[in-house]
């Protein structure tokens, strides 16, 4: 599995949206993934890389969270939670995008 966590630089929510994607890798018994985390330069960088607003988590190249027709953009991303909107998913929701990469495999 391939994880990739990117952010616009100096992003305040980075270090939650990283701690809670490890938290949710352990709660599913992936503790040997690891992940990258990457800095979104430019427009034409989020373009290529699919980035919709810091920070975007790509499981296997796809973004789990992805809002139709949401455009690339180098911005902050805000993300509906049960506790409200956050600047990073859920634990329980990147664990249910976990689970679901792992049932329908790579790609």
């Amino acid at each position: 599995m391939e994880i990739e966590v990117l952010v616009v630089a100096d992003y305040p929510n980075q270090r939650l949206a990283e701690d809670r994607l490890r938290q949710a890798l352990d709660d599913a018994g992936l503790t040997v993934i690891s992940f990258t985390s990457r800095v979104i330069g430019d427009l034409a960088d989020a373009e290529r890389s699919g980035f919709t607003g810091s920070p975007t988590i790509l499981i296997n190249g796809r973004d789990p969270f992805a809002e139709p027709g949401a455009a690339p953009t180098i911005a902050c991303r805000i993300y509906r939670t049960t506790d409200g909107p956050a600047g990073a998913p859920a634990v329980d929701q990147l664990r249910q995008a976990l689970d679901k990469a792992v049932e329908t495999g790579p790609g």
